[in-house]
């Protein structure tokens, strides 16, 4: 059985909220397949190869700079890959949808007065398209993209960074988040409460989740 979100979280020693927005708030579905699917068989047409090949060309690309700032930026991708990932973005921006329960979270967070700021690894260009499609800009204080900080949220440098922009308490900061790697580096720093999302993607099962408190989604904090 799930622990109530009394437990989850003590939301008295809490000022700020810090959430992270693919796989967190918006589906990650959408994501996997735009990565996963889509592109690959862009590129396969583009280049004359089989979707097999061309998964296979990406995934080294991929690989070789993941957890970097160039891993999450359209403009890199669209230079290396030789067309506008953006534009096929945007082709597909009806895809994108929120995780169960999102909007509510964010609506009661606001409600017991705390501060509540996305932040993300998303390429400015990538919010452009999912705060177009979806609103959720509107939905919250602040959004900061690490691109704004030079700084992928994996780093120490991203989150020393924003708290010399954006001063907050890190000791009574909530952050919320699906990847472990980002958990660890935000929980190095200092963040003093963390939670992991176990579901990013709503048509996965979800993951086991070791060395961090985990939930489904955070429907579970309602």
């Amino acid at each position: 059985m799930a622990r109530t979100a009394s437990v989850l979280v003590d939301w008295e020693r809490i000022d700020t909220v810090l959430v992270d927005m693919d796989g967190t708030l918006l589906d990650l579905a959408f994501d996997n397949f735009f990565w996963l699917e889509l592109i690959p068989a862009h590129y396969a047409r583009l280049n004359g190869c089989s979707v097999a090949e061309a998964r296979e060309r990406l995934s080294r690309r991929f690989d070789a700079i993941q957890g970097t700032l160039n891993w999450y930026c359209l403009d890199h991708w669209s230079k290396d890959l030789g067309f506008d990932v953006k534009g096929l973005k945007y082709d597909h921006r009806h895809l994108v949808s929120y995780l169960p329960c999102a909007r509510d979270f964010l609506a009661a967070v606001r409600a017991r007065g705390k501060n509540l700021w996305i932040v993300t690894n998303a390429h400015r260009d990538t919010l452009a398209v999912k705060t177009e499609q979806t609103g959720i800009d509107r939905l919250v204080d602040r959004i900061v993209s690490s691109h704004d900080l030079r700084a992928p949220k994996e780093s120490e440098s991203f989150w020393s960074e924003l708290e010399r922009r954006h001063p907050f308490d890190r000791r009574r900061t909530l952050f919320i988040e699906d990847s472990l790697s980002v958990l660890a580096a935000a929980a190095g720093f200092g963040i003093g409460h963390t939670l992991a999302i176990r579901r990013p993607d709503s048509r996965r099962p979800p993951r086991e989740i070791d060395g961090f408190t985990g939930v489904d989604g955070v429907a579970d904090l309602l």
